[in-house]
């Protein structure tokens, strides 16, 4: 479920496969055309705000976006912006994955756990960075096109379960990372049981009509500590009926 923004930019462009010059552009044209998009997103709207980690920056460039969104839109996957990818819901801007992604400073050897995976994007950016991910989506809809999307793509350090991302992974766990692609008004009690001493928790907190806060929580022993980060948009939370 990632559907979040600083900035949403309205536009319009032309879609894949269009004519250039009167010529329609082959497969290699449009593999071309998308690599530079993707590597123009990463300069224009990654390194020029902020995003410094070349881990991340590195793992942005090799994540097709392309591939996460609906084949309608692929001529603005890389626009600096959220998409729909049905069931009413969105794949985030590029930056805000970002973002999380930096915030998270993983270093390779952790065990990360999203709630609301979504299109599977977010999750294969992580995994890049970390060890193993584990990304939990209600909607079945969803889980179905991302389990395929990541199948094909080749991420096998992804874990994907279609279920409540309220009650988490708990024969997963413990997580050193835990990434939260919903609002929430409160860290959810099974989520923080499941956080290694330690660990980051990263959430939009927040309700559904209001700018939320993007938190980053440590896990001590003698409790949590949070740091404000941004303000985002994101959907609420929802369990499962």
């Amino acid at each position: 479920m990632h559907r979040s923004t600083f900035l949403v930019l309205v536009g319009c462009a032309l879609v894949a496969g269009a004519c250039r010059d009167g010529v329609a552009a082959g497969p290699a044209a449009r593999a071309a055309s998308l690599d530079a998009d993707r590597e123009a997103m990463v300069r224009g709207q990654l390194e020029a705000r902020a995003i410094r980690d070349p881990r991340v920056l590195d793992a942005m460039r090799r994540v097709p976006r392309h591939r996460f969104v609906p084949e309608a839109l692929r001529a603005l996957a890389y626009s600096d912006a959220p998409l729909p990818i049905g069931r009413g819901q969105t794949i985030s801007q590029p930056y805000i994955v970002a973002f999380m992604a930096q915030a998270l400073n993983l270093r390779g050897q952790e065990r990360v756990l999203e709630v609301g995976s979504g299109s599977g994007y977010a999750a294969a950016v992580l995994s890049l960075l970390a060890a193993e991910v584990y990304g939990i989506e209600l909607e079945k809809e969803l889980y179905d096109r991302s389990l395929v999307t990541i199948g094909e793509l080749g991420y096998p350090n992804v874990h994907l379960r279609h279920g409540d991302g309220f009650v988490g992974w708990p024969e997963k766990a413990p997580f050193d990372a835990i990434v939260l692609s919903c609002a929430a008004e409160a860290i959810p009690e099974p989520l923080w049981r499941q956080l290694a001493e330690g660990g980051l928790l990263l959430y939009p907190r927040g309700s559904a009509n209001d700018v939320q806060e993007l938190v980053l929580v440590t896990k001590t022993a003698a409790g949590p500590r949070e740091r404000r980060l941004a303000p985002v948009r994101f959907v609420p939370m929802r369990r499962a009926p």
